[in-house]
């Protein structure tokens, strides 16, 4: 190692590189707006449809608004307790009669790759209609 006349290593007179530099770069102040938005909750609402299939029972209201940032299973959680089943209680549930969503599936993304007439439409079943 070489010292300088202080005494100290040359090292600590070298700069940081620059992601390590302490004021914020534009792509540094970009990334947290960036991580900002994504935190925020999207507002929006979607109309969603609830479509009983096979023996279930139908519901006396089946359009709601449903905040597009929700799981999908909130909305299985919302549609349990419109129907007044506990969650031991069978209930299957399918998007258009095609498939079933994954609880972690966003509504906004649903509904943007599956909508129909400005709707996303949720098939409900007491036993497994489809795959």
């Amino acid at each position: 190692m070489v010292h300088g006349s202080s005494g100290s290593p040359e090292a600590s007179t070298r700069a940081l590189p620059s992601w390590a530099a302490p004021e914020q770069s534009e792509q540094f102040s970009e990334a947290l707006k960036s991580l900002e938005t994504y935190k925020k909750k999207d507002p929006s609402k979607v109309i969603v449809r609830f479509k009983a299939v096979g023996n279930a029972p139908i519901m006396k209201q089946n359009f709601y608004k449903i905040t597009s940032s929700n799981r999908f299973q909130a909305v299985i959680q919302f549609l349990r307790k419109e129907l007044g089943w506990k969650s031991g209680d069978p209930l299957f549930t399918y998007i258009n009669l095609a498939f079933s969503p994954a609880p972690d599936d966003t509504v906004s993304n649903l509904y943007k790759s599956f909508a129909t007439e400005g709707h996303l439409i949720v098939n409900y079943s007491t036993t497994a209609a489809w795959g």
